[in-house]
C-alpha cells in the first residue's frame, strides 16, 4: 500500500531512533541532463541536497576529471554501475584502478542474463573471486536487480540462486520497482538476506509515470525499517525513469524522503 499520512506519522515515530542513511542518486535518472552538461547536473544535484551519485556511465570523462566535478560541488560517489565485463580476469585491475580515483567503494553490476540454473551458480562462483580480490581495495562487488532475475528455475528464482550462493559480502543491491515488477515482494526478498543490502536502490511503483515515495503502491515503512535495522543499508540510492522532467522528479523524491524523516 502507499504511504498515508497516517502511515508516515507512524513511520516518523517508529524509526525516530535510527541512524539516518545518507541518500544519493542514480545518474541514469538524470542522462540527458548529464549528457548535455554534466557539470551543472551534478551542481544541481548537489543543491537538492543529495550527498552522493551512483554512476551509469562516464560520459568520456576520466576518472580524476569526474573526481573533481563531485569535489567542486561537493559530492561524493555512493556507486558504480559497472558493465559484467568490466569485473573479469582480464578488465578487473582497471575498474579498480578507475574507481580507487572516484573514491568509490561499491562496484555494482547492472545486468546479468542466465538460462539455466548452472549459468547462475557460474557467476555466482565469479562474484565470490571477485569479492576475494576488491576486498583487499576497501571494495565489495553487487549486483542489481532487475524483472528477469526473479524467472525461476526448478522452483528457484535466478535472485536466490545467485545470492543464496556467493558470500556475504556480495552486496545485494535490490530495485523495490524492479523486484516487484519481477512478481516478487521487495520487503520478503530482503528479509531472506540479512547485512546484503549495502546500497539499495529506491524506486516508487505503481503510481504513474511521476509518482515519487507516498504516491506509489510499495511498502516504504518495511523497506525502511528492515534498511535501518537488518539490511546493513549504508546507502539509499534514488532512482527516477519514466518522468518527463526528470530533475524535478528527483527533487520531489528528495523532498518525499524528507516528509518521511529520512533526510
Amino acid at each position: 500500500m502507499g504511504l498515508s499520512a497516517v502511515g508516515s506519522a507512524r513511520l516518523l515515530g517508529a524509526d525516530a531512533g535510527r541512524p539516518k542513511i545518507p541518500v544519493g542518486v542514480q545518474l541514469y535518472s538524470v542522462r540527458d541532463l548529464c549528457a548535455k552538461d554534466l557539470a551543472g547536473t551534478l551542481a544541481q544535484v548537489a543543491r537538492i541536497g543529495y550527498k552522493g551519485v551512483e554512476w551509469a556511465g562516464y560520459y568520456n570523462r576520466s576518472a580524476r576529471e569526474l573526481r573533481k566535478m563531485l569535489d567542486d560541488v561537493g559530492l561524493v560517489t555512493c556507486g558504480t554501475h559497472t558493465p559484467y565485463e568490466s569485473i573479469l580476469p582480464d578488465k578487473l585491475s582497471a575498474t579498480i584502478e578507475f574507481n580507487q580515483v572516484l573514491g568509490n567503494r561499491f562496484l555494482i553490476v547492472p545486468w546479468m542474463e542466465g538460462k539455466s540454473r548452472e549459468e547462475w551458480l557460474q557467476k555466482a562462483r565469479l562474484f565470490n573471486e571477485v569479492a576475494d580480490k576488491v576486498r583487499a581495495h576497501g571494495m565489495y562487488v553487487g549486483y542489481h536487480a532487475h524483472a528477469h532475475d526473479f524467472q525461476k528455475f526448478d522452483g528457484e528464482t535466478a535472485w536466490d540462486l545467485f545470492f543464496g550462493n556467493t558470500h556475504p559480502d556480495v552486496v545485494m543491491q535490490l530495485d523495490t520497482s524492479n523486484c516487484r515488477e519481477g512478481g516478487a515482494d521487495p520487503v520478503e526478498v530482503l528479509r531472506r538476506y540479512p547485512g546484503r543490502a549495502l546500497t539499495i536502490h529506491l524506486k516508487p511503483h505503481g503510481g504513474g509515470p511521476e509518482a515519487v515515495f507516498g504516491e506509489d503502491k510499495v511498502n516504504w515503512p518495511a523497506v525502511f525499517e528492515w534498511c535501518e535495522t537488518r539490511g546493513g543499508t549504508q546507502w539509499y540510492v534514488v532512482e527516477h525513469e519514466t518522468s518527463k522532467d526528470p530533475m524535478n522528479a528527483i527533487r520531489r523524491a528528495y523532498e518525499a524522503l524528507q516528509k518521511m524523516g529520512k533526510v
